[in-house]
Order: C-alpha cells, then sequence, then structure tokens
C-alpha cells in the first residue's frame, strides 16, 4: 500500500498532492510499467480520507495518461516513454528529472484529445452528494440489479430523452464500467459470426475490441457526409459501429440525410444493427443539436451507447448502454448472471447528481469553458501562419489539423517532442493509409489553460518552420 505524506495545512488540495507523488513516483520509475495501484477505495482508507479524494486524483492521472484502468482489475501504470503533462510554473520549480542517466524534460502542452478540464469540478458538490448517499443507506453495500440500479436507469433514461431525443423504458438500459466494458460485452453478444462494418479512420480500441473477440471488422471509408453507404452496401455486414454526432477521430458531423440512408441500410434486413457510439456529443459549437440515431429509427435496431467519462471526469467509469428490444431478450438470456461492474454507492452518487440538477448545471458551465478554449485555440491556429486546413470545428473538445508543407507526421511529432509538445497524428486510426496523404493531427484543448494554448500554438509553428 503507498504511504503519501498528505498535508492538511497546505493550500494544495489532497487529491492533487496525491497527484502529484505518484505522478512522481511513476516518473522516477519507483512505480515501473504495469505496477498495480491500490484500489481507490482501499488507499482512501488507508490515508483516512474520502474515497472521492482518491477518485479525483486517479481521474487527473487517467487523463493524463500516466496510469490506464482495467474493468474487474483495476488501474495499473502505463508505458511512459516521455514524461507527460506538467505546468510551465511547475516545470519552472523543478529541474528536469533524470531517468536511466538520461536527463528527460516533461512536455509542457499535451494536446490530448481525450482529456477533461478537472479544474471546474464540482468538487464540493460531489463529496457532499457522497455523505447525503452513505447515511442510513446500508443497502448500497447489498449486490445490485445486474443491469444497474433501477434509479440510475430510470435517471439516464429520462436525461436521454430530454437531450438526445432517445426513446427506450428503463429496462433497456444497461449500465457498466466505461464504453469499453460495454463493447466487450457486445461482442459476446454477437459472437464470431458477425462482421462489423467501421469507419475508416476509427475508434481504434473499438476495432481492437471487436478483433479480441475474434470478430471480423471490414472498414468503410468516409466522405463529407460521414460513413459511405454504397461502400457500406457492398459488403455482407450486418453491424455497423459509427459515431455520428461528432466522427471519431475526423469530427464529422453526419447530416440528417445521411442518417436516414444509414437506417435504410439497416432495416433491409431483420438481423442487421448498428451501434451509434455517442460519445461526446453534449459538446457542440455550431447550430442546433442533430437527433441522435436512436430517436429517428422506424425500427429497433439501433444500439445507443454513452458514457459519463467526457462530461464529468474520467475516473467515473459509468457507461450506458440502450439494447434494442430482440437484443434485450437474448442478453438477458446470456448474460443475467453478470454482476454490475459500478459500484453501488458511485451509483447513487451519479443518481443524485443527475436528479438534483447538478448535472445539467455542470454541462452549462463547461459548455462555456470549452467553448471559450475552442475559439481560443481555432483563433491562435488561424493566426499562426501555417500551411494548415481546419476541420472537425464543430463539436467536441478537439480539431482535426492538416499540415500542407510537406513535413511527414512522424518527423513533426518527433520535432515536437523535442519542444515539450505533445502531439497526436492521425495515421494511427486508418485501418489503410489513403493516397495523397498529408500529416494530420488532433488538436484537443480541453485540459489546457488558455494561456497554454496560446503558447503550446505558437510553439508548434515555431516547430513547423
Amino acid at each position: 500500500m503507498l504511504t503519501i505524506p498528505l498535508d492538511t495545512t497546505s493550500k494544495l488540495a489532497l487529491y492533487e498532492q496525491i497527484y502529484r507523488y505518484i505522478k512522481n513516483e511513476i516518473i522516477q520509475e519507483t512505480l515501473p510499467f504495469q505496477s498495480k495501484l491500490p484500489s481507490t477505495r482501499g488507499l482512501a482508507a488507508h490515508l483516512s480520507i474520502s474515497r472521492n479524494t482518491v477518485d479525483m486524483a486517479y481521474a487527473q492521472l487517467l487523463s493524463e495518461g500516466y496510469i490506464e484502468a482495467f474493468p474487474k482489475k483495476g488501474y495499473f501504470v502505463s508505458r511512459i516513454t516521455a514524461l507527460n503533462i506538467i505546468n510551465h510554473t511547475e516545470f519552472i520549480k523543478n529541474p528536469p528529472i533524470t531517468v536511466s542517466s538520461k536527463t528527460v524534460l516533461p512536455y509542457l502542452y499535451d494536446f490530448s484529445p481525450f482529456s477533461v478540464d478537472l479544474s471546474h469540478f464540482p468538487y464540493q458538490t460531489w463529496h457532499q452528494l457522497s455523505k447525503n448517499c452513505l447515511q442510513d443507506n446500508a443497502d448500497l453495500f447489498l449486490l445490485g440489479d445486474s443491469q444497474g440500479d433501477l434509479s440510475l436507469r430510470q435517471a439516464i433514461t429520462h436525461y436521454l430523452h430530454q437531450s438526445r431525443g432517445v426513446n427506450c423504458e428503463e429496462d433497456q438500459l444497461i449500465v457498466g464500467a466505461g464504453v469499453d466494458y460495454l463493447l466487450q460485452m457486445l461482442a459476446q453478444l454477437f459472437g464470431t459470426t458477425c462482421h462489423i462494418a467501421m469507419e475508416n479512420p476509427t475508434y481504434q480500441r473499438a476495432n481492437k475490441i471487436f478483433k479480441g473477440f475474434k470478430i471480423k471488422t471490414i472498414p468503410i471509408p468516409l466522405d463529407s457526409n460521414g460513413l459511405n453507404i454504397d461502400a457500406l452496401e457492398r459488403t455482407d455486414c450486418t453491424i455497423a459501429y459509427v459515431t455520428p454526432s461528432h466522427q471519431y477521430p475526423l469530427g464529422i458531423v453526419m447530416p440528417i440525410q445521411r442518417r436516414i440512408e444509414l437506417l435504410r441500410w439497416a432495416n433491409k434486413c431483420s438481423h442487421r444493427y448498428i451501434i451509434e457510439d455517442d460519445h461526446d456529443s453534449e459538446f457542440r459549437y455550431k447550430g442546433k443539436p442533430i437527433p441522435s440515431l436512436q430517436s429517428i429509427a422506424s425500427c429497433d435496431n439501433v444500439i445507443y451507447i454513452g458514457t459519463f467519462s467526457r462530461a464529468i471526469a474520467p475516473a467515473i467509469r459509468v457507461g450506458y448502454m440502450v439494447l434494442p428490444k430482440p437484443l434485450l431478450e437474448e442478453y438477458k438470456i446470456k448474460f443475467s448472471y453478470f454482476a454490475s461492474t459500478v459500484s453501488r454507492i458511485d451509483q447513487a452518487i451519479l443518481t443524485e447528481f443527475i436528479n438534483e440538477g447538478y448535472f445539467e448545471r455542470h454541462l452549462n458551465r463547461m459548455r462555456k469553458v470549452y467553448k471559450t478554449k475552442h475559439d481560443l485555440i481555432l483563433s491562435s491556429l488561424k493566426s499562426s501562419n501555417l500551411p494548415i486546413a481546419i476541420s472537425g470545428e464543430n463539436a467536441g473538445m478537439h480539431l482535426v489539423v492538416q499540415l500542407t508543407n510537406g513535413m511527414s507526421e512522424e518527423s513533426i511529432i518527433k520535432r515536437a517532442k523535442n519542444n515539450q509538445i505533445k502531439l497526436y497524428g492521425l495515421k494511427e486510426h486508418f485501418f489503410t493509409i489513403p493516397k495523397n496523404y498529408d500529416s494530420t493531427f488532433l488538436f484537443g484543448y480541453a485540459n489546457l489553460s488558455e494561456a497554454d494554448i496560446q503558447k503550446g500554438i505558437h510553439q508548434f509553428a515555431t516547430t513547423c518552420f
């Protein structure tokens, strides 16, 4: 068990003291790659502090890539080939850290497309809800419903109908420890005989999950409106995995006509299904939200998947899935013995967070925060004088930036690394690299301050000249 010195008189929050201590242990390789961290419950008990304090520290480490979370296994140290996020003031205070006799500089600017802004997380509210849920509520320590507690499923069902137009009953909802876990469950439900159509480029973790269960995935090219339906029709796929509200990674918002065409494809055969991964639909910066596929489907053949990891915090680890009724019956036959992978205490806290209106207020606040950062990074890129094309800027928490100066993606990433910038190339998201490919990068901005966004883009521009 980690013994972390905590200073209750410090102005530094306890969660940040834990975060900094563990990060430093990972950087110095005292906690080597694949080391298992204590559970949040166990570490909280050991340090005699609130579990939510540990949750927040782990959330920050998870967001920055120092650790990874695996359902039913816990948290493990990630492979760190170079040091990750550290803000500018920290870098001035602390000299470069020597690892394996080599001086390695930390990243000053990490443009991760998966990061979130935790500085605006409502810690006090979450702490108070935690206390309220634990008072005189011993039932939370008993085994709950395998699909998730009914009260939480009712809260999510109401939220989805109000915000995304999703039509479902709470019995169709499955709550699980993140989207990856739910995709694994779907893979088992489908079996190995099905073929799944995937957008190209795509969310490769989903692709790897399906392949891990021996399911054949088939890449389908994208056009300006999203998944190419003609190309889809030429395959023998019975399932299509799509991210229509904000295609990952290109950021395409699928227009209503293309959504209708995709639904028509699914309606042609009774055993066809669409997996609609609605990973960050809460954040949209231009126009009105487009209805979810599930909300406009005339047949019950859309599997809707969402998560609270992007809207609240990665450590929440609560995803949800709406199963069509035919699949629901099959799920109950095959998986009724599965226990829920989400703590009932966490479920109770999240239920109150939604029902009492805190979630809606938090979303409204974060939309303004991300809109400000979105506009700033957009203007900074446009004024950089770089030969670039920007896309995917109408929604989500990252932009797609294509650089047309002839430099290779790998060389830019390497040069950026030497300048303490962490870049994320588009190449790794493709099944096959298209011809005449120009270096393209995903610029996430959620976890960067406004000052660091401007400095980071200026440094990036310097790197490319």
